[in-house]
């Protein structure tokens, strides 16, 4: 009698991790903002962000009492950064919120985009001090790690925004020889055809690159205007050693009917 063996293939599954991403100007705490001030907005924002449930959230123009609501709204999640006045509380921060369910901190930073880039300062022909706040992050179950940029770039300075660009690009290069993804993300203050727009996109990949600007959905800035005047995206993720799954630009507003920021948040679904 002949024995019948039979092969069954295994087959094993890669636990394929998935990260989402999300980089928003909230709109700094301004009292003159009228219909618009920050406390008919917040509730917004936060709620916005806890749905979304991000595993990262690049945020801009947090100044501190936002910090302190958000931080208390977001109870899974902590985050990195310094105010850019005075490298502790002082003026607007960049900040970097991460789950803390997943992930932690292995390394962080601030730096201020400006020749002396170790110190508070303002740099070139910028209207005030600017920063970027970045990160290495461990995921507490795969152990994979991801570096994480957060920036906003001046509003004025174009030769500020040349060399901004010039500066975040040098400290991306010199960890990309790690190996480890790269996320960027960051109000640039800077239209898509600009020169160093085109620079960045030239090193990283904008996971909106393809987006047109007859897209319904296109700008993300938005000025509190009802009617956008002029399509301006200028605010960016950017990625390296990571693949795009989908990305978009989401208009979101207050239960007023108001936009809940005068930028609109931009979220990527990205693939280790």
């Amino acid at each position: 009698m002949k024995k019948l063996f039979f092969i069954i293939p295994i087959i094993f599954f890669l636990n394929v991790e998935e990260l989402k991403v999300i980089s928003y100007n909230i709109r700094y705490n301004n009292p003159n903002d009228g219909v618009n001030l920050w406390e008919n907005r917040k509730s917004t924002i936060t709620k916005f962000l806890i749905d979304e449930n991000p595993d990262f959230a690049g945020l801009q123009e947090v100044t501190f009492s936002q910090l302190s609501f958000l931080t208390e709204s977001l109870i899974n999640y902590s985050f990195i950064g310094v105010g850019r006045d005075d490298g502790k509380t002082k003026g607007e921060y960049s900040p970097i919120f991460y789950n803390n369910k997943k992930y932690k901190v292995v390394s962080s930073k601030t730096f201020w985009l400006s020749s002396t880039p170790e110190k508070v300062s303002v740099g070139w022909d910028a209207s005030m001090e600017r920063i970027c706040t970045y990160g290495l992050f461990e995921n507490l179950s795969s152990k994979e790690k991801v570096w994480v940029f957060n920036t906003h770039f001046d509003h004025i300075g174009i030769k500020a925004r040349e060399k901004s660009t010039d500066l975040i690009l040098k400290k991306i290069n010199e960890i990309k020889s790690m190996g480890n993804p790269i996320i960027l993300t960051g109000d640039f203050n800077l239209n898509d055809n600009d020169s160093s727009i085109k620079k960045i996109q030239s090193q990283m990949k904008d996971v909106l690159l393809k987006i047109n600007k007859s897209d319904t959905h296109y700008e993300t800035y938005n000025g509190f205007k009802n009617m956008i005047e002029s399509k301006r995206r200028i605010d960016y993720i950017f990625v390296n050693n990571i693949e795009i799954k989908k990305a978009k630009n989401i208009h979101l507003k207050t239960p007023y009917g108001g936009w809940a920021s005068d930028h609109h948040p931009v979220l990527s679904i990205l693939k280790l």
